[in-house]
Parts: structure tokens; sequence; C-alpha cells
């Protein structure tokens, strides 16, 4: 397993030349891994859930509205992507988020989102998923973890 790291700079010269993707082989595939393990809006609202402190899947299912195979299948997703850990207490397991910089990222892609919403809500080429896609999309995430 190769291991890559990017250094972005905050503000960049307009000449400048950052190469942002990384260059080991394969490289573009972990990081488009990455964003399709957050391009489910139950994974989502989730992860958003999770911000807020430790979890069960009984409390995240009353919060999401979905039936509890489906957020655990989600929360296996998330936790199997490394966004998410799991503590088990008795019975239960606690679920929170595993790295803080998932909160950055969160309100980085939700204030990216408002800026271009009308582009977002224009696009042809990426439809949202109707209920019963949304309902069946942590069926198809297999973090191979």
């Amino acid at each position: 397993m190769s291991t890559w790291r990017v250094e972005v700079p905050v503000a960049a010269p307009a000449s400048s030349s950052a190469v942002l993707l990384p260059e080991a082989a394969g490289g573009v595939e972990v990081l488009a891994r990455f964003f399709r393990a957050l391009g489910d809006p139950a994974r989502l609202r989730l992860l958003e859930f999770l911000l807020g402190g430790e979890h069960t899947v009984t409390e995240c299912v009353r919060q999401i509205g979905l039936s509890q195979g489906r957020v655990s299948s989600h929360l296996a997703c998330l936790a199997g992507c490394g966004y998410i850990e799991g503590r088990r207490e008795g019975r239960f397991t606690r679920y929170k988020v595993a790295d803080p910089r998932v909160a950055d990222l969160v309100m980085l892609a939700r204030s990216m989102a408002a800026d271009n919403a009308a582009a977002l809500a224009a696009c042809v080429s990426i439809t949202p998923p109707s209920a019963g896609q949304e309902a069946t999309a942590g069926l198809l995430c297999r973090s191979g973890r």
C-alpha cells in the first residue's frame, strides 16, 4: 500500500503549478474513493450527526429515519473508509468521527455547495438519487477493511 501526502498552500500565487493530485500509481483512484464514500445523502447526514459527539446505532436511526439495517450499512461504510470509529460499550457500539479534519471537510463542502448552488441544481450529469436508490446506496459501499 502506498501512502501520499498533499500539501496545499493557503494562498497560492496565480502562477503556481502546485500538484494537488497524488503522483503515486492509483493515488487518483484512492482520492476518488475518498469522495465516493461521501457521495450518499444518508452517509452525509450520519457524518454531520456524529460531528456532535458519540452516538449509538439506535440514536442514528432516530436521527436519520432509515431502518437499523440501512444505518448499520452506512456506518460500516464510513468506519471502513476511516471517517468514523466505533467503541463497544456493553452490548452497544458508540460511533464518533475518527478525525477532527472531517468537520473542516464538511464545512468546506457546505460552503462550496452554497456558493455553487445554482450550478449544482442545473447540473444534468449528476442526478440526485431517488428514494429507492438512497435506501439501497449503503449496500454499494465496500470499504475493503
